[in-house]
């Protein structure tokens, strides 16, 4: 395991974009944007052009915030393949564990799946049962599938509300007649009962199962977000196994708190395809390096004890001493589908630094050739109420408040994310 602070002489010298559009590229000077070069790239590894302004150090927003650089290795080196980016990511991976979401929980011994109808039509509930060396732990998968044919991919919503029942309704947050009327499939974990949201009986789930009840966690251990993203890892292991669903087209998304779940389930398993954040503020889409904008890492980790390891609260009130940032989770996700989702008006999850996120993880995207975000501009605001498409990357912002809304799903089932 690399040292806490290691990643510190990574910070960010990157352009926003640069390379990544077009229309960004033209307007630099020629000694930025360069020439076309050959570069070991592609989601196989293949040669591709790269431009060089890709992968160069140029000046951009996220560099006023100190940001760290996506393309800056440990050794001090520039990544220029996705064969070199992938070198990397293990240690990314684990700065993240380390730094910001603890150390997950390892495979269960034994997992079991217990199926019954779940309502009328084409429902099913699942009962999903792991085996850990302290006992076993119990939680519901519920599954919604078009009446007819196969769907055209899964969206696998993490529950934090544990709100959705056997029949959800057509509406606002889990409008499962609405996916399935649109020829998808709605799979819903309930996260409630995989770690309760609340700082007294957290543990009563899946980390009792895991952990000899009574003793202190270790300070580095993954509390509730984290075992939120290790069930939707199991509520994927059942879908594998769904002769109705294609496991090659679930994406995995999440509200609020579950967006952050939904983001750390997403860099950690190469399975979902398509990794949807919807309005996950701080500690998930938004830069940390924002940290007076919006929810801070001191009000989380205040409010919510139980959401983050001990080891984050060393950086409340003191965000830039990081060596990570939230655009490199989102460069995580890659070659997957990343999906951010914000609201003109959720101050509290700062859209704008969730927005900056997000062009801050294109670089990564473009050693596979992805790097196209669908913008066509890296000015803030974008426009409201339009879904902005590319072949890895998906952006939209939303007028109105927190939430996720019937706006959002047009979107989303508008969207084909399962195709490049």
């Amino acid at each position: 395991m690399m040292p806490a602070y290691g990643r510190r002489r990574r910070v960010s010298s990157i352009g926003v974009l640069v390379g990544a559009l077009a229309v960004v590229a033209a307007a630099l000077p020629a000694e930025t944007t360069g020439s076309m070069v050959t570069r070991t790239a592609g989601i196989n590894g293949e040669s591709r052009p790269v431009s060089a302004a890709a992968v160069a150090r140029v000046a951009g927003p996220l560099d006023d915030l100190g940001a760290p650089d996506p393309l800056m290795s440990d050794s001090g080196e520039r990544i220029t393949s996705a064969r070199a980016w992938e070198q990397q990511r293990p240690e990314l991976l684990a700065a993240f564990e380390e730094n910001v979401y603890g150390t997950s929980l390892p495979a269960p011994t034994k997992t079991t799946f217990s199926e019954a109808g779940g309502g009328g039509g084409s429902a099913k509930k699942i009962t999903i049962t792991v085996t850990g060396p302290e006992g076993d732990a119990s939680f519901t998968l519920r599954l919604f599938t078009p009446s007819s044919g196969t769907p055209k991919g899964t969206f696998l919503l993490i529950d934090h509300r544990g709100s959705v029942g056997d029949d959800p309704g057509s509406g606002g947050y889990a409008p499962a007649a609405t996916i399935t009327g649109a020829g998808y499939a709605l799979a819903a974990v309930n996260a409630e009962e995989i770690a309760p949201d609340d700082a007294s009986s957290y543990r009563n789930g899946v980390i009792d199962a895991f952990y000899p009840a009574g003793q202190d966690l270790p300070a580095d251990a993954g509390r509730t977000i984290s075992a939120w993203a290790w069930g939707a890892s199991r509520a994927m292991d059942y879908l594998q196994t769904d002769p109705d669903i294609d496991p090659s087209k679930v994406a995995v998304i999440g509200h609020s708190r579950g967006g952050k779940a939904a983001l750390w389930a997403g860099a950690q398993d190469p399975r979902f395809p398509v990794v949807i954040s919807n309005n996950s503020g701080s500690t998930g889409a938004k830069l940390a390096r924002r940290d007076s904008a919006g929810e801070s890492i001191s009000a989380i980790n205040s409010q919510f004890p139980h959401w983050f390891p001990e080891t984050y609260k060393r950086y409340d009130s003191n965000a830039d001493a990081l060596p990570v940032d939230q655009n490199e989770l989102l460069a995580l996700i890659a070659p997957g589908r990343v999906v951010v989702a914000s609201a003109a008006e959720d101050g509290n999850a700062d859209p704008q630094g969730e927005f900056l996120s997000y062009l801050g993880a294109a670089p990564v995207y473009e050693l596979y050739g992805l790097g196209d975000t669908g913008l066509s501009s890296t000015s803030w605001p974008p426009a409201t109420g339009e879904g902005f498409r590319g072949p890895g990357m998906s952006y939209h912002l939303r007028s109105g408040g927190h939430g996720l809304e019937d706006a959002d799903w047009d979107i989303y089932l508008g969207s084909d994310l399962f195709t490049r």
